[in-house]
């Protein structure tokens, strides 16, 4: 705590004092009472009128106004030297404009309105010193006010900013699950109704997308009453361009289809198309195939993973595959056809590599040997049961890995009597 000579000299380079003779800051000194705050306390209040003015000796303080408000903004921070509490001279109440809070341990002498009004009528002089330091005081509330003003500006404009954004982005996001809504009746419209009926055949099929709109499709294509074409395709895309590919290819293959006996054939001119109508880098794999009633299946193959065929001892029919390319690449492609036949008990299982390719944790493919021996064990079960669980095992492999690809599945078993 200050001695009575350092307040003295505190009091002489205080503004508001400085006219004041050393005899008066002296007597200042001896005789105003002095207080003691700690961190935190208020030494004066906004809008109370307790008729006291508050000379800093020692401590920081910082001028607030509306304090414990949602208004509270701070005006500045004052150091020993500030005066306090005089423009309440000037309000009618002789209330407080600010309030007054202990940055740090804070001392002050205290003087009275009538105190100070006996000084100003024995110094006359001090009035001029009161009308700086108010001024003074006011400009600083002032530029801290303006300085506030402009944060909250800015705080404005980067709210506005982010609403704006924010509406942008509710916008994208309508606007996608408008086309995607678009895409996945496209899709839907693609999938068949119903499945064909062959004596003697149980036939299912499922897909499952990875995202909202998958890539994958198969679909029937009728022929005459004792055969049919089927065909699986997976798109090298997703969503709405993907479904609009897989649009016309399937267009295509239901007008190629009936009129070419020979599914290579079919793919071939079904891949001159694409090439014709689409300038996109896209492409598709397909299988296309035709299954008669006495059981042989004469496929191709278009970049698409081989099918699985076991026989009545649910052993892996064996195939001399070559590998396909995909549609929609090149002009002369390279496909793989073939002739196989399901002998009465047997399975085949048509997939796309969202099956054969599925992952692990370790990062292990679910692979077509691992098909096979779990197709083994659930190949008695109606073609429908068989591929749910294929699609069970799926997710049972990949654990809590999201599902990365479309899955589809089409499963055909024939009966255990030739000729149905």
């Amino acid at each position: 705590m200050m001695n009575q000579d350092e307040r003295t000299a505190l009091l002489s380079r205080t503004p508001l004092f400085k006219s004041l003779p050393p005899s008066e800051l002296e007597h200042l000194a001896q005789a105003l009472p002095s207080h003691e705050f700690a961190p935190g306390a208020v030494l004066m209040r906004e809008g109370e009128a307790d008729r006291q003015i508050l000379i800093l000796l020692e401590g920081e303080v910082e001028v607030i106004k509306a304090l414990g408000t949602p208004n509270e903004r701070p005006l500045g921070i004052r150091s020993p030297g500030t005066v306090f509490g005089e423009m309440g001279l000037f309000h009618p109440q002789g209330s407080h404009t600010a309030s007054v809070r202990a940055r740090t341990p804070a001392y002050t002498l205290e003087m009275t309105h009538q105190d100070f009004d006996r000084l100003l009528q024995g110094h006359p002089a001090m009035v001029y010193d009161l009308a700086r330091t108010l001024s003074r005081q006011l400009d600083e509330t002032e530029n801290a006010t303006i300085l506030d003003l402009r944060e909250k500006n800015r705080e404005l404009t980067r709210a506005y900013q982010e609403l704006q954004a924010a509406q942008e982005q509710l916008i994208i996001k309508e606007r996608l699950e408008k086309e995607l809504a678009i895409a996945r009746q496209i899709q839907e419209s693609i999938l068949p109704d119903s499945l064909p009926h062959l004596e003697g055949f149980d036939i299912a099929a499922l897909t499952i997308p990875a995202r909202e709109v998958g890539g994958d499709y198969y679909d029937f294509i009728p022929i005459d009453h004792h055969r049919f074409g089927l065909v699986i395709g997976d798109a090298c895309d997703k969503g709405i361009p993907a479904a609009l590919y897989i649009n016309i290819t399937n267009s295509l293959m239901h007008i190629e289809a009936p009129r070419n006996p020979s599914p290579e054939a079919t793919l071939q001119l079904v891949n001159r198309h694409l090439l014709g109508m689409s300038r996109s880098d896209m492409f598709v794999t397909l299988l296309y195939g035709i299954l008669d009633i006495s059981g042989r299946f004469d496929y191709c193959r278009a970049g698409h993973p081989n099918p699985l065929i076991l026989d009545r001892h649910l052993k892996p029919v064996q195939t001399q595959s070559r590998t396909g390319m995909p549609l929609g690449l090149q002009e002369e492609v390279t496909l793989d056809a073939q002739s196989v036949t399901i002998a009465p008990g047997g399975v085949m299982v048509i997939y796309s590599d969202g099956l054969s390719e599925a992952q692990n944790v370790h990062g292990h493919q679910f692979g077509a040997d691992r098909l096979a021996q779990e197709l083994r064990a659930i190949c008695n079960l109606p073609a429908a049961q068989v591929c749910t669980r294929l699609w069970e095992l799926i997710r049972a492999f990949s654990g809590e890995l999201p599902q990365a690809d479309d899955f589809s599945v089409i499963v055909i078993k024939r009966s255990g009597k030739a000729g149905g």
